[in-house]
């Protein structure tokens, strides 16, 4: 179901917050080891524009799952290319953590002083990153969670030949775990799970 005006215009700042700050990371983390490629693709922007994928976008506003366009990565630049590749994978879901942890500071420290749109508006931040974080990480390509299990998969095992055979069919999986119904159910204990781990871990700091 798509969401009314006024939905919109709650979920839209969180929505592309957590896009932008995902693509960011990957860029900026490939950017600091060497490799000028999101650079010099004007991926190092907070504009959204340059981020958003059209069905990407439409799927986290209406099943609060979906992607942004990949930022463009060349391994080559790295010195050790598993760790670069390890570390940029990580970046984006990374980046989607932290964001969850400011809302949900924001929500325990001041919510209750504040307007209720204001309110709202990060209770959405918190959700996007969320779900946008736990997605990404699931181990199937071209997700952020596959290009872990590559990085960290020994050269030559079974692990690194399944990423290879399954990298042309990842999107087609996705779409089958979608229309069966797992995809939600993967992702619901895994978000809850998460955003229990960030709330406890908030109200630990500002208790």
């Amino acid at each position: 179901m798509f969401p009314t005006p006024r939905e919109l215009l709650l979920i839209a700042p969180g929505l592309l917050a957590a896009i932008v700050m995902h693509e960011l990371a990957h860029g900026y983390v490939a950017y600091a080891m060497g490799d000028p490629t999101a650079r010099d693709s004007g991926r190092l922007t907070l504009n959204p524009l340059a981020h958003l994928d059209l069905v990407g976008t439409l799927m986290l506003v209406v099943a609060r799952f979906g992607w942004a366009k990949p930022v463009p990565v060349n391994p080559m630049y790295f010195r050790d290319r598993d760790r670069g590749m390890l570390l940029v994978a990580l970046a984006g879901p990374g980046a989607n953590v932290v964001m969850a942890t400011l809302a949900t500071y924001l929500l325990l420290q001041f919510g209750m002083g504040l307007p209720l749109l204001i309110r709202d508006m990060i209770f959405y931040l918190l959700m996007y990153n969320l779900w946008l974080g736990v997605f990404n990480m699931l181990p199937v390509p071209p997700l952020d969670g596959s290009r872990v299990l590559r990085a960290l998969a020994p050269r030559g095992s079974a692990v690194e030949r399944l990423y290879y055979q399954l990298e042309n069919y990842g999107w087609l999986l996705l779409i089958v775990l979608l229309i069966s119904g797992l995809l939600p159910r993967l992702l619901f204990p895994a978000a809850s799970w998460l955003q229990r781990v960030i709330e406890y871990a908030v109200r630990f700091i500002v208790v």
